[in-house]
């Protein structure tokens, strides 16, 4: 019998205590702490320890900070992967900058496109370089928030990767944008999609509804999170990725072109 490889996503819902970095700590601590044993990969929305928050100068640290200490503590106590963004600040400049933390390695991944209706440009640097790794046998892409409506940024040239995650701080306002640009993602792409948006109101006054959610590469939702702050599970399956990819191959179609 073909032996199936699963990997177990928690998705964090997060009520983000704006700009209160040790309040968010513990509270993903108790989340973890609570799941454990049960999952292989938590996803933290889009700067989950302050929220989306222009103060950058204030709060960056770097990636030997405290944060990502803490991130990197748990990962190896948990033996789990951590991923989320956070306002880093590196060489005199600030980014938003994406991780995904590992029991035994680290990757990074700076914001490419930067928010502009929300100043983001004025105070942060953005980044120029796509990251795809493996962790458990998926190849897995890590964007942030406003990258998703940017599909060229998310192509997946020949099956690249297996799983695009998308951490964010995606308004109510603009919720319907949100579903339907993950659900593009997964279908074009043709790869498991996981959004993870906060919840609850920023320091701004903006209102968050989550809506996190894992999409299959067919476009169907695996799961879609309610209003409130909250966790859930979701177990994703390569075996029945690559099935799919093989008995419907779209991929061996898209048009080819570079991105200059």
């Amino acid at each position: 019998m073909e032996q199936d490889n699963l990997l177990r996503i928690s998705l964090v819902q997060l009520d983000i205590v704006w700009e209160d970095k040790q309040n968010n700590l513990e509270r993903v601590h108790d989340y973890i702490n609570f799941r454990a044993g049960q999952t292989d990969v938590f996803v933290l929305p889009e700067m989950f320890s302050t929220g989306f928050t222009m103060n950058s100068r204030n709060l960056a640290e770097s990636n030997d900070g405290n944060t990502i200490s803490s991130i990197k503590q748990w990962a190896k106590l948990y033996n789990i992967a951590i991923c989320g963004s956070f306002i880093a600040s590196d060489n005199g400049n600030c980014y938003n900058r994406a991780f995904f933390i590992t029991p035994d390695k680290e990757y990074y991944y700076d914001k490419r496109h930067l928010f502009r209706m929300g100043s983001e440009p004025e105070y942060f640097s953005a980044g120029n370089q796509r990251l795809v790794f493996e962790y458990k046998g998926f190849n897995i892409c890590l964007l942030v928030c406003y990258d998703l409506r940017f599909p060229v940024w998310a192509r997946n040239v020949n099956n690249e990767y297996d799983l695009l995650i998308y951490v964010a701080n995606w308004p109510a306002s603009r919720s319907k944008v949100w579903d339907a640009l993950l659900t593009a993602r997964a279908i074009e792409n043709m790869s498991y999609v996981c959004g993870v948006n906060r919840f609850g109101e920023d320091g701004n006054g903006l209102e968050y509804i989550g809506g996190s959610k894992m999409i299959n590469a067919r476009g169907e939702e695996m799961t879609s999170m309610v209003k409130e702050e909250d966790i859930e599970t979701v177990n994703i399956s390569k075996t029945d990725l690559d099935k799919f990819r093989a008995k419907f191959p779209v991929w061996k179609d898209a048009d080819k072109f570079d991105i200059i």
